[in-house]
C-alpha cells in the first residue's frame, strides 16, 4: 500500500512572517505522518527557518537545485545544501522551470541522481501542452519525460522517487483534469516504470496528480486507483486550505 502524500508548492510567495504564521498554524493539525506525507516547499531563504519548525508530521522541501556539488553557479543551491539544513525534498523539472529557465531532459536526470546521492526525495514533474493534449500526443510526450527523468537509476532508487503529473493547461488555470483523465494518464506512467524496471518498482513509486486541485477535488482525486497524491499550488498557500487538503481523508 502505497502510503499518499500531499506537498505544497508555494512559488514565489509569502514573506519570512507570513511563512513561519502558516507553519506554527498547521503543524500541530496535519494528520500523522503514518497515514499521509505533508510537505511545504518554500522558497529557499525561508527552508532552515521552516525546518526548524516543522513538528514531527510536516516535513519541508525545496522548489529547485542544482546539479553540481558546488562551483561557479551563481544564484544556486546544491543539494548538500539543502540535506545539510534538514530539507527532506526537492521539486525537479517543474514545467515553469523548464519553459522559463531553459530546464531540460538531461538536466532533470542529473538532479534526480543528486538529490537521491543526498537523501533527499525528488519531486519529478511531468505535464503536457493544451496544444499536446489536442494533438493526442499526451502518451508520447509523459513517457519520454519519464523515461529520461529516471535513466540510470536502479530499482530501489525508483521507489523513492515521487512522480508528480501536472498537464501544463491545467497549472494555476482554475482548469484541472477529470479525476479519470489524471488517473488514467498517471495509470500509463505506472505502465512505462514497469516496462522498464519492473513490476515491484512500479507498484512503490508514487504518481501525484497537479494542476488546480483543491478542497473541492481532493477527495476525487484521491479516490483514483493510481493517484497516490497531490502537487497543490495556490491552494495550499492558505493554512485551512492546505489542511483541507492534507486530512482530505476525513
Amino acid at each position: 500500500m502505497r502510503k499518499p502524500i500531499i506537498i505544497g508548492n508555494w512559488k514565489m510567495n509569502k514573506t519570512r512572517n507570513e511563512a513561519l504564521k502558516f507553519i506554527y498554524a498547521i503543524k500541530d493539525q496535519v494528520v500523522s505522518n503514518d497515514q499521509v506525507e505533508s510537505v511545504i516547499c518554500a522558497p529557499f531563504p525561508y527552508l532552515r527557518c521552516l525546518v526548524k519548525r516543522q513538528g514531527s508530521s510536516l516535513r519541508i522541501g525545496a522548489q529547485n537545485m542544482h546539479f553540481e556539488k558546488s562551483g561557479a553557479y551563481t544564484g544556486e543551491v546544491s543539494a548538500d545544501m539543502l540535506s545539510l539544513i534538514g530539507v527532506s525534498y526537492v521539486i525537479l523539472g517543474h514545467s515553469e522551470r523548464r519553459e522559463m529557465f531553459n530546464e531540460t531532459d538531461e538536466s532533470v536526470n542529473k538532479k534526480v541522481h543528486e538529490a537521491l546521492t543526498h537523501q533527499l526525495t525528488p519531486i519529478v514533474c511531468v505535464g503536457e501542452s493544451l496544444e499536446q493534449r489536442e494533438n493526442h500526443t499526451t502518451n508520447q510526450v509523459i513517457e519520454q519525460q519519464t523515461v529520461a527523468a529516471l535513466s540510470g537509476l536502479t530499482v530501489d532508487q525508483v521507489k523513492k522517487v515521487v512522480i508528480a503529473y501536472e498537464p501544463i493547461w491545467a497549472i494555476g488555470t482554475g482548469r484541472t483534469a477529470t479525476a479519470e483523465q489524471a488517473n488514467e494518464t498517471i495509470g500509463y506512467i505506472r505502465e512505462v516504470v514497469e516496462r522498464i524496471y519492473g513490476k515491484e518498482a512500479a507498484n512503490a513509486i508514487r504518481i501525484q496528480y497537479g494542476g488546480s486541485v483543491n478542497p473541492a477535488n481532493i477527495k476525487e482525486l484521491m479516490s483514483q486507483e493510481h493517484i497516490d497524491g497531490a502537487l497543490v499550488g495556490g491552494a495550499s498557500l492558505d493554512p485551512n486550505s492546505f489542511l483541507s487538503l492534507v486530512n482530505y481523508a476525513d
